[in-house]
């Protein structure tokens, strides 16, 4: 078998809360989750609003500590390296955030953001070659080499999310972890955004842990997922052996309340 790409093994996160009188408390909000990440595959994390899901990936891309348990990335654990090489590690693992405006500086061209990421690279290119790289990111996300000279502000919401996977594909990264990549969309463009990402690692082997609270979004691009309650994994699976036969009552519940699958066209069915 193929050794995964991403490993995460018991993972734990808690945090200190002050409460009343100043009394402190601790709360868990990822509580021991285990789950492997085949290479070229997309692992998705469905959970309601709170669950700890956006904690995990905070976690996974190095953003914060654990407080127990491992995050391995090609077989290097992220918490286990220096600082300097934890900085040369994170061309191989980028984000794509949930604000596709929020996440873009308003102030900077569309090349600037989008070779952001290229400091990482040893040997940063410059000029012409760093002007070649943005261009052919931009155009990779079906936008033209032109928009580099623009602004964030002069493009819609759906295309500002395609400037946002330029961005985190320019370092040729082996992982992207997509943190509520589309729900700021409208339907219509979230289908858009999600072939696109579909496209992207048939085209370049892309691995990606894609993080929803839809999990009709989940039917449309997952290979596995794994269901998050209260800062644990309940269940995971195949996308068709969760989503067609769930095991627990929670994933039941969450399929019964999503409107979406229809809405976002048909659905693909896997072997």
């Amino acid at each position: 078998m193929t050794a995964p790409l991403l490993s995460i093994d018991n993972l734990s996160r808690d945090y200190a809360l002050r409460g009343a009188g100043g009394t402190i408390r601790s709360l868990r909000a990822v509580d021991g989750v285990s789950l492997d990440v085949a290479p070229g595959s997309i692992f998705a994390v469905v959970g309601e609003s709170g669950c700890g899901k956006s904690t995990l990936a905070r976690i996974v891309m190095a953003l914060d500590r654990p407080t127990g348990g491992t995050v391995r990335l090609g077989g290097d654990d992220l918490f286990a390296l220096s600082p300097k090489a934890l900085a040369r590690k994170r061309r191989d693992f980028q984000m794509v955030f949930q604000d596709p405006y929020g996440s873009l500086n308003p102030r900077h061209s569309v090349g600037r953001i989008v070779a952001e990421p290229l400091h990482l690279l040893d040997d940063a290119p410059k000029g012409r070659d760093r002007a070649v790289l943005v261009a052919r990111a931009l155009e990779d996300v079906g936008l033209p080499a032109q928009a580099a000279e623009r602004y964030p502000h002069e493009f819609s919401g759906g295309q500002r999310q395609r400037i946002a996977i330029a961005r985190a594909l320019i370092t040729n990264p082996k992982l992207v972890v997509a943190d509520e990549a589309v729900s700021a969309l409208d339907l219509s463009i979230q289908a858009q955004i999600l072939r696109l990402i579909l496209s992207l690692r048939d085209r370049h082997g892309l691995t990606v842990l894609f993080i929803t609270h839809n999990i009709g979004v989940v039917d449309e691009i997952a290979d596995r997922v794994g269901v998050m309650r209260a800062g644990r994994l309940v269940e995971t699976g195949t996308v068709r052996e969760v989503l067609d036969h769930p095991r627990e009552d929670y994933t039941r519940t969450l399929l019964a309340a999503e409107p979406t699958l229809a809405a976002l066209g048909q659905r693909r069915r896997r072997a």
